[in-house]
């Protein structure tokens, strides 16, 4: 049950999609996963064509996070339940961006390899998580960035 009244099914799509931003961003973290077990490939060929629009233009990107935040979460005519969303997404999205900084410190080693795949498997954790919850209505709560996320959309 969602906090603030019942959602309509148009709102729960629009929840669901700014969630692609961090599992199009984070999907790098998979590759040693991807190398291990490259049949985890297949769930991702849905979103191959967006993956490969930001490979191939890195500013879409940047774009896309600045239009999420500033049309989206600070757009108080649109419902509660789309903002906190996407403002979960885009938290998600800067843990991300704060890992990959980590995944530079060790290199190509064997700890870069572990932090890779912990990154991987708690993002698609988060990621499948918040869709559920969004596609039925709920409000999802993800530790640490729900509450981060509550300060910000009002």
């Amino acid at each position: 049950m969602s906090l603030r009244g019942s959602t309509t099914i148009k709102e729960r799509i629009f929840a669901c999609l700014p969630y692609l931003l961090p599992l199009i961003e984070g999907i790098i973290f998979g590759r040693f996963l991807f190398a291990q077990v490259p049949e985890l490939e297949l769930f991702f060929v849905p979103i191959a064509p967006l993956i490969i629009l930001y490979e191939k233009f890195p500013i879409i990107s940047l774009v896309v996070f600045f239009a999420l935040f500033l049309l989206v979460v600070r757009n108080e005519s649109i419902a509660h339940f789309i903002r906190f969303n996407t403002m979960q997404a885009i938290l998600i999205d800067i843990v991300l961006f704060l890992c990959s900084f980590g995944l530079k410190i060790f290199g190509n080693s064997f700890a870069a390899e572990i932090l890779s795949n912990t990154v991987f498997i708690g993002l698609v954790a988060a990621v499948g998580y918040s869709v559920i919850q969004s596609a039925l209505g709920r409000y999802a709560e993800v530790p640490v960035i729900s509450e981060a996320v509550y300060m910000q959309v009002r």
